[in-house]
């Protein structure tokens, strides 16, 4: 059968946490792709599904007591009677230590690249601009995987796992195990681990925590880089490379700042570039 026509189609937004996505004209209900809240459509607009509520009022006869007095019809409730107060979600660990509620995610679509926002909770979410189906799965690998990873979930790669030849795309990467893939990480990639990383590597933050050591066979793209373990190769960086105490770098630095503290060595050559700014464009750099 034919894709549905477009105008077949109409925007919901659900009522309970905002997000809009897009279902058949004739749809009388369907589930929020983001919370998983369930809402009716009427007049092609989503509204909160509606309980039925069904009062029986049961009298008791009793042939025994029949000279008794009747009790008392009971009060019927009335329909503007405070609802009970939900029951809270569970406390999760991070909330416990720190005392913090969980602020709504910022996501970054696979395909048009624009940022949405999507509960704190969500398994996935889809793209309001594009329609793109995003997983904000977290992933745990304890053993042998051959399979792409793309979410903007965490990633958590154990001591007895191990990624090979599949990229992985997602928000931070722990490296326990062995890494032998290309990696993009829109927030932290952790080296905890010993080996070579073939693969190219983008991230915000690179970390090589004491004790690593790593050899990256392609120049590694990121915003800061801190080390404090063994780190052999190229390193480009658009902010400041540190090099924490004992820790040692062999390769090209391409940065805009370096600090090397004392006890930390540093092999290879240095190329101090110019920190990227927002107010930086292509009239201004030509003019220097």
């Amino acid at each position: 059968m034919a894709a549905e026509p477009a105008r077949h189609r109409i925007e919901l937004t659900c009522p309970e946490c905002g997000h809009v996505q897009s279902e058949p004209a004739l749809v009388v209900s369907t589930t929020c792709r983001a919370c998983g809240a369930n809402f009716q459509v009427k007049d092609g607009k989503a509204v909160t599904r509606q309980k039925p509520s069904t009062r029986f009022v049961a009298h008791k006869v009793r042939p025994s007591e029949e000279d008794e007095p009747e009790p008392e019809p009971a009060k019927p409730q009335s329909p503007f009677k405070r609802p009970e107060p939900p029951v809270p979600a569970p406390v999760g660990l991070i909330q416990r230590l720190f005392g913090r509620t969980p602020k709504p995610r910022h996501v970054v679509c696979f395909d048009c690249g624009r940022e949405h926002i999507a509960v704190p909770n969500a398994q996935s979410s889809q793209c309001p601009y594009c329609g793109f189906y995003i997983s904000l799965r977290d992933y745990t690998i304890n053993e042998r995987w051959n399979r792409r990873i793309q979410t903007r979930g965490d990633v958590t790669i154990e001591k007895g796992g191990s990624v090979s030849g599949v990229p992985i795309t997602c928000h931070n990467l722990t490296v326990l195990g062995e890494l032998a893939a290309a990696v993009e990480c829109s927030g932290d990639l952790v080296i905890l681990s010993h080996g070579k990383i073939p693969g190219k590597v983008r991230c915000h933050t690179l970390r090589v925590e004491r004790g690593a050591r790593v050899e990256f066979l392609h120049a590694v793209q990121a915003a800061e880089v801190f080390v404090d373990g063994q780190l052999t190769g190229q390193v480009h960086c658009s902010g400041a490379v540190v090099l924490e105490k004992r820790a040692e770098l062999r390769g090209l630095v391409r940065a805009a700042r370096l600090q090397v503290k004392q006890g930390a060595k540093h092999s290879g050559v240095i190329e101090i570039i110019q920190p990227k700014t927002e107010e930086d464009s292509p009239s201004e750099h030509g003019s220097e």
